[in-house]
């Protein structure tokens, strides 16, 4: 199993910007997610294949090393095999799944890097993110950036480093990411890290809600700081919960702070409520709620007896035959023949949707009458 630093490399995007997140988060259980367990063998493939050969098309249908439960399914090798491939074309000496030591800036600091390859003036990192969610951008990742300095304190006797070049491949999403930064200013970021890992050590450091920090964080649902800022928004805007004012009677500026507000309010009221049902299922009381059971479908006792009778009473009539949707009809062709069938797709123009303006989608510019050509 692989360990895990205190001050980790992949929980650094929480610390570095809620310092007060460590000590919170100290003897809470790390959760444990399907995506989770889906990148980890996505990460092992990649591995056995950069280290020892091969394609990934030779791992389908067979269990890996250390997720030996998991079996290797297409889509998964199609995609792996592209980040591998694009690997092979960085150029240096490369390792893979490398521990790094970046304890001289973080104490204790340590992780795994998916790749680094060495040239004889740079450092490049390369990080697969399997992940179809958000895209995940190379500028200033600070997991990246970790790895990069424990990289320079392993290389810089023996290379002349003058840059890091850092990508981030997430197959799924069709997307790479590319960053460069000087070793100059890497080493002021990473003087600024060992100020935070300071103040963290102190004890009592202050926590700063925030999208990103709070989004994985397992100190969420009972974290004071996040309370009091969900309060601050929410009441600065509504003088009473039960009877929320018209939007139309909002300035801008009250609306601004409810819209940026609302991904970070909703993610810790599900933690909240996560973490109360927790709570129930435990066995403990929990004043004013219960647990009741939830809605359910029905469904067939038994496909195969649900058929056979149903076959006798409406004979063809039994079954429904649908088209596959695009995605399913590529996920089934492969990579190698889902070509075939995009002379045959459409993407119709999506609805407009309200996003932030660091949104990297160019704004629209419609009238009224634009929206009749949405569907």
């Amino acid at each position: 199993m692989t360990a895990h630093a205190k001050l980790s490399a992949s929980g650094s995007h929480r610390w570095l910007n809620c310092l007060g997140s460590v000590e919170a988060e100290e003897g809470l259980k790390d959760q444990t997610s399907s995506a989770s367990i889906e990148g980890s063998v996505g990460h092992e493939l990649a591995e056995l294949v950069l280290s020892h050969g091969g394609s990934c098309q030779n791992w389908v249908g067979k269990p890996l090393v250390e997720n030996n439960q998991y079996i290797v399914e297409q889509e998964m090798a199609d995609y792996i095999q592209e980040y591998v491939d694009f690997v092979k074309t960085l150029p240096g000496e490369q390792w893979y799944e490398q521990r790094v030591d970046f304890s001289d800036w973080v104490p204790d600091g340590f992780g795994t890097s998916d790749v680094i390859s060495i040239t004889d003036d740079a450092i490049i990192i390369a990080d697969l993110k399997y992940g179809k969610g958000l895209k995940v951008e190379a500028e200033n990742n600070p997991q990246a950036m970790l790895y990069a300095l424990g990289a320079y304190a392993e290389y810089e006797l023996t290379h002349e480093i003058k840059e890091v070049i850092i990508y981030i491949h997430q197959p799924r999403l069709d997307h790479i990411s590319e960053w460069r930064i000087s070793i100059e200013d890497l080493l002021k970021w990473g003087a600024w890290v060992v100020s935070q890992c300071e103040i963290i050590a102190e004890g009592n450091a202050p926590r700063t809600p925030g999208e990103k920090q709070c989004q994985w964080c397992k100190a969420k649902a009972t974290c004071p700081a996040l309370k009091s800022y969900t309060e601050k928004i929410i009441m600065a805007e509504f003088d009473e919960l039960d009877a929320p004012p018209d939007p139309t009677t909002l300035n801008q500026t009250q609306l601004r702070n409810a819209l940026e507000a609302k991904k970070l309010i909703e993610s810790w009221l599900s933690a909240v409520e996560s973490h109360v049902k927790d709570s129930l299922e435990s066995g403990n009381d929990f004043p004013g709620f219960k647990l009741v059971e939830g809605r359910s479908v029905r469904r067939w006792a038994d496909d195969i007896d649900a058929a056979e009778t149903l076959e006798h009473l409406l004979g063809a009539q039994a079954y429904e035959k649908k088209i596959l949707t695009p995605a399913k009809a590529e996920k089934a062709l492969g990579k190698a023949k889902k070509g075939d069938i995009q002379q045959l797709i459409i993407k119709p123009q999506g609805a407009p949707t309200l996003a932030p303006e660091s949104d990297k989608r160019p704004a629209l510019n419609i009238s009224e009458k634009d929206f009749d050509s949405f569907e």
